[in-house]
């Protein structure tokens, strides 16, 4: 293989146990405590597991930490920019031992990994910020995060990866470092070079980096980092139906689990990394790559970086010129897209300047029925699709946000549901998109937020009839073994009735179909009853690589 296409340290270190594994993890339950990842920790997770971070085998233990923020060097000596740390809150920091296997999850609760403990300490943050992002100032995005809305602790150790996060958005664009390669190898492509923009791009862009990719040789590769946003971000649905709108049939679009930290010429280095990773050869970037604001880098301080170690990385840097001013600035069009104001036709966007009726969608079973999954499906389709404003109100964060102070009697349950309601009419009533997911297990609440919606715009209500003995077997929160042990009262389906719909509109039973399955099944009957979906923009992706219902 060709020096220029292996993996940075030579290895795809990824760290994904085998089917057999993660049953023994499941099984064992040897975990001291669950730790809630964050986005920021959720990205770093994913590129860890998926060989984005190679060599990376998990959060960086205190030698490497110390290494990376003080040189740039891993212990053994490897370039590294940016310290990739799992920082904890004091509560679990005080549970720990050194050796200890804490479970990450995602932020449904949903175990995605174990960290075996190797090292916990609590770094200097201000050297940390110092030498990292060559300030202290809280004006610059990274340092503000890191001085304020990370904990004390960081814990290191290895990872062993149980499953990926699943993404419903995009799921043809994103690809991991291997399946990425792989792709390469088949459209014979020797020569890549990555474009990690943050921006829709509009003709005159995409253009030079054509132009810039060509000079090279290679093959142009759009490569947005789609993780944390960042203030003055557009929102990514926008992004990538952007790249998609632009693409020709020789050019490639992969979407990135990236969590930017801002942090200039360090990061640009950890960029290159990562695009040396996915398999490619050569990394376009401009003069303020990675930057908040001209004051805390030079213009071209990221490009130089790139350019003094692309010998060791094995990637080369592209610089990209500076833009000739333009009539309409990238930080223009988010003013724009939301409000449905003309964009110019050189930009190449036509977002939907006509209104149209609001929609409620009210997902109904019983608890682990695959509610939230497929409305987080459905909710990924729609928005990916258009520019129809759509909003998710799902039973245990509407429970969190709007109705913490009321319990689990039939009264408070009653009273949850038509606040959801309520919100979900005013949604509608303003022409948007409302997907609410909660159990419903009444049918009179039901019929009267019906009642309620259908004066505004149309209701669609979706019964997941998935079978009791299903949703017991995924029962991820323990909630139905609780409830046949007699520790919850009033659980639905044990010890309170469930009033299956006697007319849905859509009926589903996750237990022979996938999120994506199911939720293209409410598009269609959005289709059918006039709701321009602009279907055309979505790609599914089934068989054995889509998601499954989490058990």
């Amino acid at each position: 293989m060709n020096v220029m296409n292996l993996p940075h340290g030579g290895v795809l270190t990824e760290r994904l146990v085998s089917a057999d594994e993660v049953i023994r993890w499941r099984k064992q339950k040897k975990l001291s405590a669950l730790w809630r990842l964050t986005p920021r920790q959720l990205c770093d997770l994913e590129l860890i597991m998926n060989g984005g971070f190679s060599p990376l085998t998990g959060f960086m233990a205190r030698a490497d930490y110390e290494g990376v923020v003080a040189r740039m060097r891993l212990q053994d000596g490897t370039l590294w920019p940016i310290p990739i740390v799992l920082d904890v809150s004091d509560a679990l920091a005080e549970k720990l031992t050194i050796g200890d296997a804490i479970g990450l999850t995602d932020t449904d609760g949903a175990l995605l990994a174990a960290l075996e403990v190797h090292d916990l300490w609590q770094p200097d943050k201000q050297q940390e910020a110092v030498q990292v992002y060559q300030n202290n100032d809280a004006a610059h995005v990274g340092v503000a995060h890191l001085l304020t809305r990370t904990h004390r602790n960081y814990a290191g150790g290895t990872v062993f990866g149980l499953e990926l996060s699943q993404h419903f958005d995009f799921p043809h664009l994103r690809h991991t470092p291997r399946q990425l390669r792989q792709r390469l190898v088949s459209f014979a492509c020797s020569r890549v070079a990555a474009y990690p923009s943050r921006d829709p791009m509009y003709r005159a862009q995409i253009e030079l980096v054509r132009n810039l990719a060509n000079a090279v040789g290679a093959r142009l590769l759009l490569h947005p980092a789609i993780g944390e946003a960042q203030a003055g971000d557009i929102e990514h649905y926008a992004r990538v139906r952007s790249y998609e709108h632009l693409l020709r049939s020789d050019e490639l679009l992969s979407i990135l689990p990236f969590a930017p930290r801002m942090a200039g010429p360090r990061e640009a280095l950890l960029h290159a990394i990562v695009r040396k990773n996915y398999g490619c050869t050569h990394l376009i970037i401009d003069r303020e790559f990675s930057s908040p604001g001209q004051e805390f880098y030079p213009a071209g301080a990221a490009q130089e970086s790139v350019a003094q170690h692309e010998d060791e990385l094995g990637i080369k840097m592209v610089p990209l010129p500076q833009y000739v001013d333009l009539p309409m600035s990238n930080r223009e069009l988010p003013c724009r897209l939301p409000d449905q104001l003309s964009v110019p036709s050189w930009y190449s966007h036509s977002p939907i300047a006509h209104e149209e009726q609001g929609v409620t969608i009210f997902f109904t079973g019983l608890s682990g029925a695959g509610k939230s999954t497929i409305a987080k499906a459905l909710l990924a389709r729609l928005m990916a699709a258009g520019r129809r404003s759509v909003t998710l109100l799902d039973g245990d964060i509407v429970r969190q946000h709007l109705s913490s102070e009321l319990g689990f009697s039939r009264a408070h349950r009653d009273l949850n549901i038509l606040r959801i309601g309520f919100v979900a009419s005013e949604i509608t009533k303003h022409h948007g998109i409302a997907i609410c997911a909660p159990i419903a297990p009444y049918a009179a609440t039901r019929r009267q937020v019906r009642d309620m919606v259908e004066q505004c715009g149309a209701f669609i209500e979706v019964y997941v009839a998935t079978p009791l003995a299903v949703c017991e077997a995924r029962d991820r929160k323990g909630l139905y073994a609780k409830a046949r042990a007699g520790l919850i009262k009033e659980f639905t389906g044990i010890n309170d009735p469930y009033e299956v719909p006697v007319a849905p509109d859509i009926v589903i039973d996750t237990a022979s179909c996938t999120p994506l399955e199911a939720a293209d099944s409410v598009l269609r009957r959005l289709e059918q009853q006039g709701f321009h979906i602009h279907r055309q923009n979505i790609t599914a992706t089934y068989g054995s690589a889509s998601p499954e219902f989490a058990i």
